[in-house]
């Protein structure tokens, strides 16, 4: 048998990590206009569209507007916050094509749990990491947890009927041995009756 050696994988360069996260502090907070005055606007952005509008207008003195020049440095576009490019996968070939360096698998949500079991199994096989293992792992758990909870109702279904049983065979034993003491107490009695009149 040939031992086939496994490609060490190598971390993600986190330089384009620490750039954006850079970036993104000098970025000013995005908050829908006049949020802070009525309670019925939501804090989250939404994009300015009155006439006379001052962050549309860029007012001196009023909040920032989203806009071009606030985008995210170019090296960290798209990047998962693990460092990786994440690649979608529909079936196991498409394993092949990922580099194991830079880039990570993210299954389909239209996977089904058979396929998805192949994809993780010839993953660990690639090395390649998988970013949402963890929620199909939640789920498969779930799932086994529910199977597991069936399993269990069934066998204390079985273990209350066979205590039923138990329970009826002991009711009707005693009563035999009732009928066996009272006629032996009959004969008892008989036979003292029978000897009182001797």
């Amino acid at each position: 048998m040939a031992t086939e050696k496994i490609e060490k994988r190598q971390l993600p360069s986190r330089e384009a990590l620490k750039v954006r996260a850079r970036a993104k502090n000098k970025k000013p907070k995005f908050v829908r206009a006049e949020s802070w005055k009525y309670d019925r606007f939501s804090v989250s952005w939404r994009r300015p569209r009155g006439l006379d509008n001052k962050i549309r207008r860029k007012i001196k003195g009023w909040p920032a507007g989203v806009s071009v020049g606030y985008k995210g440095p170019k090296i960290a576009r798209g990047l998962h916050p693990s460092g990786y490019r994440d690649i979608l996968v529909y079936n196991v070939q498409d394993l092949t094509a990922i580099d194991i360096n830079t880039q990570a698998a993210r299954i389909a949500h239209t996977v089904g749990k058979r396929k998805r079991a192949l994809i993780i199994a010839e993953a660990k096989k690639l090395n390649v990491k998988i970013l949402n293992i963890k929620v199909s792992a939640e789920t498969e758990k779930k799932e086994e947890a529910a199977e597991d909870e069936e399993v269990e109702e069934e066998q204390t279904q079985t273990e209350e009927a066979a205590e039923e049983k138990v329970v009826t065979k002991e009711k009707i034993k005693p009563k035999k041995k009732e009928k066996k003491e009272k006629a032996s107490t009959k004969t008892k009695s008989k036979a003292k009756k029978g000897e009182e009149k001797q």
